[in-house]
């Protein structure tokens, strides 16, 4: 390998490394504001917590990867060009594709491992991460009193307590509405102090009071009679209440299977299942209706030509054939028990169908779906390549190193790329767009913008030349200047 090429490899890595923790950092802090709700006060272990985020870091390096190459191209060939390195190579006669021979290379290896990991990390991530927000959203806030404030963690129960001593962990001014009673009766307990706390399984509220009463609230079956209250005191009073939803119990990750958590085999059967599925759903509800329901012929009810159809015969050559309504040749009864008969089998075949119609619309939603990650997990690398190009294009154009313009440029073209996919993305999963036209939109879109920057960058345009458009403009201010304003000068004196 060449010494330039190393430089070139040497000059990309660090960037790349740099943007892609501060892009995967971006995205994990936007994580974590979405679900900060729902990891806070549950008593979660850290080791859940750690776990929860790596699942979810993973699902988020298909997003991640793109923006980051985008970043460093634009970061690389910015330095080289402000150090007026790249204007050294392009004046040893090297051409701007030349430079990135290696890159490409590079890039292309990255886009492939983006596959593998679409396609088969971020499923297993997504089941995973799946389940353990399923399992945290179960689970109930953390056994810890405030004081003064009502704690409802436990069913049918509130428990208030009015000081908690930090050492001791002593409850002081103790007041238990227990309404756990299946009967309605409600039991009401004050003590002086005492401790409340989970038993070692998390399975048990263990309950130990001092100096207090309790008034148990008895309610009678019968509307008439009243219903009594029994007061008792009491030194010490010991109890165990069963409890639920304390301790963190993990799903099955199994359980939580969709099209976000399966690879291209998987989806390539569900596809295929989908498919069939509606097929047979939608041939299903119709062919009965249209076969033998809707256009049925009882021979025993309607054995001649229907008179209201025999008016828009053509009758020539028939003026002798009687043409009777065998509906009117029919009694009071017989038309009663024709109507029933075909209001209920009218009813039936509407219930049918809409059945059936229910049924197909799930299985055409889901296979919109799974046809929309399949396509997703082949256009990731793509697109890897797609923003390579437009970030090296751009870098060698703008020649502006560091983090300031490269980042405006990338959040820029990002954005267009974010907007476009969500658009068609949405489209796809509604059925509006095919699903090849909805997740490849942003790529028929964005890789004739980026042969259309490299062409401009190998041929040295200042198409984003900041200064360049400067210069002009101060051009077209001193032409103005010269020459045009002498000119509106005598017209206005005239």
């Amino acid at each position: 390998m060449k010494k330039i090429h190393k430089f070139i490899l040497k000059s990309y890595f660090g960037p790349m490394i740099l943007t892609f923790l501060i892009v995967m950092f971006v995205l994990m802090m936007n994580f974590v504001w979405r679900y900060i709700d729902d990891l806070v006060g549950k008593g979660l272990d850290t080791s859940v917590i750690i776990e929860l985020m790596m699942y979810a870091m993973a699902n988020m390096i298909p997003m991640g990867l793109p923006l980051s190459t985008l970043f460093a191209a634009i970061m690389t060939m910015g330095n080289l060009g402000e150090n007026y390195e790249l204007l050294a190579m392009k004046s040893a006669g090297m051409s701007l594709t030349r430079i990135l021979k290696p890159l490409f290379i590079v890039i292309f290896f990255v886009a492939i491992g983006g596959f593998f990991v679409a396609n088969n990390l971020v499923p297993y991530s997504n089941k995973k991460m799946f389940s353990i927000l399923y399992d945290i959203s179960q689970q109930k806030q953390a056994l810890e009193f405030q004081d003064g404030m009502f704690f409802n963690g436990v069913e049918n129960m509130s428990i208030r307590v009015g000081k908690q001593e930090p050492d001791t962990k002593l409850l002081r001014d103790i007041l238990i509405y227990d309404n756990r009673d299946a009967t309605g009766n409600m039991t009401t307990t004050v003590a002086d102090s005492g401790y409340i706390r989970l038993s070692d399984d998390k399975k048990f509220l263990l309950v130990t009071l001092y100096h207090g009463e309790s008034y148990e609230q008895t309610r009678s079956g019968n509307w008439y009679d009243r219903s009594s209250l029994r007061r008792s005191y009491f030194d010490e009073q010991n109890g165990a209440i069963p409890t639920s939803g304390f301790n963190f119990e993990r799903s099955s990750a199994d359980m939580f299977s969709s099209s976000q958590t399966k690879n291209i085999k998987e989806l390539d059967q569900s596809i295929d299942s989908l498919e069939n599925v509606v097929t047979a759903v939608t041939t299903s509800s119709y062919e009965p209706l249209l076969k033998d329901q809707l256009f049925s012929r009882d021979a025993s009810v309607l054995p001649k030509i229907d008179s209201m159809e025999s008016a828009y015969l053509d009758k020539t050559g028939f003026e002798g054939r009687l043409f009777d309504d065998s509906i009117a040749n029919l009694d009071i009864y017989q038309r009663k028990a024709l109507w029933a008969q075909a209001r209920s089998s009218a009813a039936a075949s509407r219930a049918s169908f809409s059945w059936d119609e229910s049924s197909s619309k799930e299985a055409i939603n889901q296979l919109y779906r799974s046809q929309v990650e399949w396509h997703r997990k082949i256009s990731l690398p793509v697109s890897i390549m797609i923003f390579f190009m437009i970030g090296a294009a751009l870098g060698a154009i703008i020649r502006k190193g560091g983090l300031g313009m490269p980042i405006v440029v990338s959040v820029l073209f990002f954005v267009i790329y974010y907007i476009i996919s969500i658009t068609g993305e949405k489209m796809a999963k509604e059925g509006t767009w095919s699903a090849v036209a909805g997740m490849w939109l942003s790529t028929y879109i964005l890789l004739p913008i980026g042969i259309f920057l490299m062409y401009k960058a190998n041929n040295d345009s200042n198409l984003f030349n900041v200064e360049w458009y400067y210069i002009q403009v101060k051009k077209w201010h001193a032409f103005f200047t010269d020459k045009l304003e002498p000119i509106l000068k005598k017209f206005r004196k005239k």
